[in-house]
C-alpha cells in the first residue's frame, strides 16, 4: 500500500538536473501540498507490467486536479518537468501532514461528486474488457479490468472544445519555458568554427496572429482574384490554430490532409473538416495506406514549416464550404488555387509590411539572443545569417530585437537567398544591396564585408567568399560524390527542415540544429494527469494484450482468442484517440503518427543533429558544450530489453525502500 512507504520529505530538484534516485510523488493541487516518498534505484518499468504474484507493479498517484488516479513507474514521474507555477506551489508547502487526512486506512480517498459530474465520468466501454472460456485468460483481463476501473475512478469525460482553450492554451503560453537543447548525435560545439542563423521562426518567433493575417489575406485573394464565392468571405472563415499541425501533407488528387508515419504510410485523413473512416482511406490508396515512392512524390506535398499550418487550414475550410453547400469541386483545383494564392499572398510583400509596421502584435520578445551571440564571438565564431525574406522586412524584424545596429555583429549578411536552391544553385552571384535606398548594386562581391547587406547567390560562392576551403569527399550514403567544405566546422540552425536543413546536412555534412516550438507544448500537455493517465492505461492493455498470448501459447488461436485480441487492439485505438483530444488537435502529436513515429520525428532524428524548442536556449550551454545523444535512442527493440526486467514487484521494491542506494547507484 502507498502508505507503507516510508514518508521522507525530499528537496526540490530542478527539471534540468533530474535526480538519478526515482521519486514516488503525491500531489494535492487545491491543499498545495506535495509529499514525496523515496524508492531505491531501479530499472524504468516501461512499458508497464500489471502482475507479479497478483501485485500491481506500479505506483498511485492521487492527483486532485482531475480526480484519478495516476500510475507512473520509478522513471516515469521524477523526470517531470514542473511548471513555475507547480514549483512555487511545492516550494511554499509547510507540512504534508494534512495530505494523509484523505486516507482510509491508508489508502487516498478521492472526493465526492455532484450528480452533474457524474455524469461526465468515463464511458463504461473504454473500461470493460472482454472475457474469455480459458481461466488463465480471464483472470489477466479481470485483474487489468479491475485496476483500470480504480485507475479512472473519476477520470472525466473531455470536450474538445473546452479542452482545447483551457489547458492547450495554456500550454503553449508555457511551451518556452522548455529549454534544454536535444541531441541526435555528438556535437561538439568547441569545433564550431562557423554558426549560420534563419531568420523566420528561428531568431525571431512570430505570435500566433502571424497565421491569422496570412489566411485572411490568402482567403481575399482566392476569392477575388480566383472568383471563388464570396459568401466565404461572409463565412467568417478563419485560421484555426486547434486543427493543423506541422508535419502533415496534402493529397493534391483528393485535397486531404493525411498524416505521415515514418514509412510514409496515412494513418489519419481528414476531408475538409471530416476525420475519414480508414475504409475510405484503403479504397483510395490501392487497398494500403501508403503510395509507391513515384506516386507518393507526386501526389502528397509535405506542409512541414511554419508558415504551412495556415495553407492547411484554408484548403480544409475551402473543401468543407464546398461540401457544405453542395458545390462539385476538384480537390485537385482547390489545392492548387489555394496553394498559389498563398504564394501569393508572400511573395507580395503584403503581409510583411503589415508586420513590420505592427512588430509588437506579431513578434515575440526574446531579449536572451542578443547575450547568446555576443557568448558566440567572444568565443571567436563567426556568425552568418542566411533567409529568404527581403532585407527592408529583415531589417524591420531584427531593429526590433537587437537595435538599429544589429548588423554590426555578423560576418555576412545573406537576405532573399532562395533556400533550399541556395545550397545547390552552381554559380549564381551574390548582389550588395545598398543600405540607404534598398536597391540592388550591380558590382561584382569578392569578399564579405561586415555591417553590409547582399541578396540571391549560392552556397559555393558564399565559400569562395568567405575563405572556406572545399574538399572532396567520399560517396555519401545516397551514392553521391559531393563538394564539401569541413563538415564539423559548420553549424546551421532554422526552422523548416527542407528549407533549411536538408540539403546542408545531406550535400554538405554540415552539422544542423532545428528550431522545434512543439516540443514545449507537447512536454506541458504530457504531463498533464489526463494524458498520464491514457498513456499508463494503453501500457496496460499492451501488457495484458502480452500476457494472455503467452498464456495461449503457440497454437493456432481459435476464433475466440481472435474476438478476444481484437476487442482489446480496438480498446488500445480508443484511447489513443483520447490522447489524440488531450492534445487539442485531430492528427494528435506532431512527432507521433498514432503509434508510430512520424514522417516529422524521422526526417527531424535523420537530418538534424540537435533540436530545440528556441535558438535562446542555446544560452544554457557553454561555447564549448559537447552534445551526447541519448544512449538508446538508435538501438533496436533487442537492445532496450537489456535494460529492464520482463517485470518488477512492488512487494519487492517496498521490502528495500528503507536501504540507501550503493554508492550513489542510479537508473541506467
Amino acid at each position: 500500500m502507498v502508505a507503507d512507504v516510508p514518508q521522507t520529505k525530499l528537496p526540490f530538484r530542478d527539471a534540468r538536473r533530474p535526480s538519478n534516485e526515482p521519486h514516488l510523488h503525491l500531489i494535492n493541487n487545491n491543499k498545495q501540498h506535495c509529499l514525496t516518498h523515496r524508492v531505491p534505484p531501479v530499472p524504468p518499468i516501461y512499458p508497464m507490467k500489471y502482475l507479479s504474484s497478483s501485485k500491481l507493479l506500479f505506483f498511485c498517484i492521487f492527483v486532485q486536479e482531475c480526480g484519478s488516479f495516476v500510475l507512473v513507474g520509478p522513471s516515469a514521474f521524477h523526470m517531470r518537468r514542473q511548471s513555475p507555477k507547480v514549483r512555487r506551489e511545492i516550494r511554499a508547502t509547510e507540512s504534508a501532514k494534512d495530505l494523509m487526512n484523505d486516507t482510509q486506512d491508508g489508502v487516498l480517498v478521492p472526493p465526492s461528486m455532484s450528480d452533474s459530474e457524474s455524469l461526465r465520468l468515463l464511458p463504461d466501454r473504454l473500461m470493460r474488457l472482454p472475457r474469455h472460456s480459458n481461466a488463465g485468460v480471464n483472470v489477466i483481463l479481470e485483474q487489468t479490468e479491475s485496476t483500470l476501473r480504480k485507475l479512472h475512478l473519476h477520470s472525466k469525460q473531455i470536450s474538445s472544445e473546452n479542452y482545447n482553450h483551457q489547458h492547450v492554451s495554456a500550454a503553449k503560453d508555457a511551451a518556452l519555458e522548455h529549454e534544454t537543447v536535444y541531441a541526435n548525435s555528438y556535437v561538439d560545439m568547441g569545433k564550431i568554427d562557423i554558426i549560420g542563423f534563419d531568420f523566420d521562426y528561428t531568431l525571431v518567433t512570430y505570435t500566433e496572429e502571424l497565421l491569422h493575417l496570412i489566411y485572411r489575406m490568402a482567403l481575399e485573394r482566392l476569392v477575388k482574384d480566383r472568383q471563388y464565392p464570396l459568401e466565404m468571405l461572409d463565412r467568417d472563415l478563419q485560421f484555426d490554430p486547434y486543427f493543423s499541425i506541422r508535419g502533415l501533407a496534402v493529397d493534391k488528387e483528393t485535397g486531404w490532409i493525411t498524416h505521415l508515419s515514418y514509412t510514409h504510410k496515412v494513418t489519419a485523413a481528414w476531408e475538409g473538416r471530416e476525420k475519414l473512416p480508414t475504409k475510405r482511406i484503403f479504397e483510395e490508396y490501392q487497398g494500403k495506406r501508403a503510395l509507391r515512392p513515384d506516386e507518393r512524390r507526386k501526389r502528397l506535398k509535405p506542409l512541414n514549416d511554419l508558415f504551412s499550418m495556415a495553407e492547411c487550414c484554408l484548403i480544409a475550410d475551402t473543401v468543407q464550404f464546398f461540401k457544405d453547400e453542395g458545390i462539385p469541386y476538384a480537390g485537385r483545383n482547390v489545392v492548387t488555387d489555394v496553394l498559389t494564392a498563398v504564394t501569393e499572398t508572400h511573395l507580395s510583400g503584403d503581409f510583411h509590411r503589415l508586420v513590420a509596421q505592427n512588430p509588437d502584435l506579431y513578434f515575440y520578445p526574446t531579449p536572451h539572443l542578443k547575450q547568446l551571440l555576443l557568448k558566440y564571438k567572444e568565443a571567436g565564431k563567426r556568425l552568418i545569417f542566411v533567409s529568404n525574406s527581403p532585407y527592408w522586412y529583415v531589417d524591420a524584424g531584427m531593429r526590433y530585437i537587437f537595435g538599429p545596429s544589429w548588423r554590426d555583429g555578423w560576418d555576412a549578411i545573406i537576405t532573399s537567398a532562395g533556400k533550399p536552391s541556395f545550397y545547390t544553385e552552381p554559380n549564381r552571384p551574390f548582389r550588395e544591396i545598398s543600405i540607404e535606398t534598398g536597391r540592388l548594386m550591380f558590382k561584382r562581391v569578392d569578399r564579405f564585408e561586415r555591417g553590409k547587406v547582399y541578396t540571391e547567390g549560392c552556397l559555393r560562392e558564399m565559400m569562395r567568399l568567405m575563405d572556406w576551403t572545399p574538399i572532396r569527399r567520399q560517396e555519401t550514403q545516397d551514392g553521391m560524390d559531393t563538394l564539401n567544405v569541413a563538415p564539423a566546422n559548420v553549424l546551421y540552425i532554422g526552422d523548416s527542415l527542407f528549407a533549411d536543413l536538408v540539403d546542408a546536412k545531406r550535400e554538405y555534412g554540415w552539422t544542423t540544429a532545428a528550431v522545434v516550438p512543439e516540443i514545449g507544448y507537447e512536454m506541458e500537455i504530457q504531463h498533464q494527469p489526463d494524458f498520464a493517465l491514457a498513456q499508463q492505461t494503453i501500457g496496460l492493455i499492451l501488457s495484458a494484450l502480452r500476457s494472455i498470448q503467452v498464456e495461449l501459447g503457440c497454437e493456432l488461436h481459435s476464433k475466440e482468442d481472435m474476438t478476444v485480441l481484437d476487442s482489446l487492439e480496438k480498446l488500445v485505438s480508443m484511447w489513443r484517440d483520447r490522447e489524440t483530444s488531450i492534445l487539442g488537435n485531430p492528427f494528435g502529436s506532431v512527432f507521433r503518427a498514432r503509434y508510430q513515429p512520424s514522417l516529422f520525428a524521422s526526417s527531424l532524428r535523420r537530418y538534424s543533429d540537435l533540436y530545440m524548442t528556441s535558438v535562446s536556449s542555446l544560452r544554457n550551454y557553454s561555447p564549448q558544450h559537447r552534445f551526447y545523444p541519448n544512449h538508446n535512442h538508435r538501438l533496436l527493440a533487442h537492445e532496450m530489453q537489456k535494460d529492464s526486467s520482463e517485470c518488477w514487484s512492488l512487494d519487492d521494491v517496498l521490502a528495500t525502500s528503507t536501504e540507501e542506494p550503493v554508492n550513489g547507484a542510479a537508473i541506467s
